[in-house]
C-alpha cells in the first residue's frame, strides 16, 4: 500500500472527499498515512482525528523563515516516507527542493479549467469570483502534478462544471468542489497509487 500525505491549511473538504473515498474502497493500493497542517486550528486536523489518522502541524505563522518552514516539511515527508503527496488546500507554495526530490508524485487541486483563472493570487474564492467577472458558461477543476511554478504542472484530471445564472462565488464553489473536485481528487489518487499514470514529453498519460 502506498502512503498518501495529505498538506492542508484550513477546513479539509478536500481532504474528507479523499477520507470518505478511501472508506468506500476508491482509493486502490494506497492509503492516507498523514495529514500535515500549516495551522495549528486548520479543521481539516480534526477531520484526520477523527478518522484515526496521525497530523502534525508546520506552524507557518510561528516560523518566520520561509526556507525553514520548507526544511520542515520536507523532513516530515521523509520521516513519513511519502509515496504520494496531495496538496488539498495547502496555501503554500512549495520550494523546487521538494518539487524535484517529488518530481510527480505531488499533485493538487485547482478550482477552476487550468489554464483559466491559474497561478499566483487565484485561490478559493478568488477563483470563482474571477470565472463569474469574466462570464464563463463552463468552468470546473483540475488536478495536475506539482512543480515549482504555481499551477504549473500537467493536468493528469479535469471535469467541468456549468456556471449558472445568478451564481455568487460561494454558490459556484460549492458546485465546482461537489461536482467536480471530489470525484477527480480521489480518482487521481488512485490512478497514481496503481501506477496508471505516465508522462511522455510532458504530457500525462492514463493507462488503461
Amino acid at each position: 500500500m502506498k502512503k498518501i500525505v495529505v498538506l492542508v491549511s484550513g477546513g479539509g473538504t478536500n481532504l474528507g472527499a479523499l477520507i470518505q473515498a478511501q472508506k468506500d474502497g476508491l482509493i486502490a493500493n494506497g492509503t492516507i498515512s498523514l495529514v500535515i497542517s500549516s495551522k495549528p486550528d486548520a479543521y481539516a486536523l480534526t477531520r484526520a482525528e477523527e478518522n484515526g489518522i496521525p497530523t502534525v502541524v508546520v506552524d507557518r505563522k510561528a516560523i518566520n523563515n520561509p526556507d525553514e518552514f520548507d526544511r520542515r516539511i520536507y523532513e516530515e515527508l521523509e520521516k513519513a516516507q511519502a509515496d504520494i503527496i496531495v496538496l488539498a488546500g495547502f496555501m503554500y507554495i512549495l520550494s523546487s527542493k521538494i518539487t524535484s526530490k517529488y518530481a510527480y508524485k505531488i499533485i493538487n487541486v485547482h478550482p477552476a479549467l487550468i489554464p483559466s483563472f491559474c497561478g499566483e493570487g487565484y485561490y478559493g474564492l478568488r477563483v470563482h469570483k474571477a470565472a463569474l467577472d469574466y462570464g464563463v458558461k463552463l468552468t470546473g477543476a483540475t488536478v495536475h502534478f506539482v512543480n515549482e511554478v504555481a499551477d504549473g504542472g500537467p493536468i493528469i484530471l479535469q471535469k467541468s462544471v456549468p456556471v449558472e445564472n445568478g451564481d455568487t462565488p460561494e454558490t459556484l464553489q460549492r458546485r465546482v468542489m461537489e461536482q467536480a473536485e471530489w470525484i477527480i481528487l480521489p480518482k487521481a489518487v488512485s490512478l497514481l497509487c496503481e501506477d496508471k499514470i505516465e508522462i511522455i514529453d510532458g504530457k500525462v498519460i492514463v493507462k488503461e
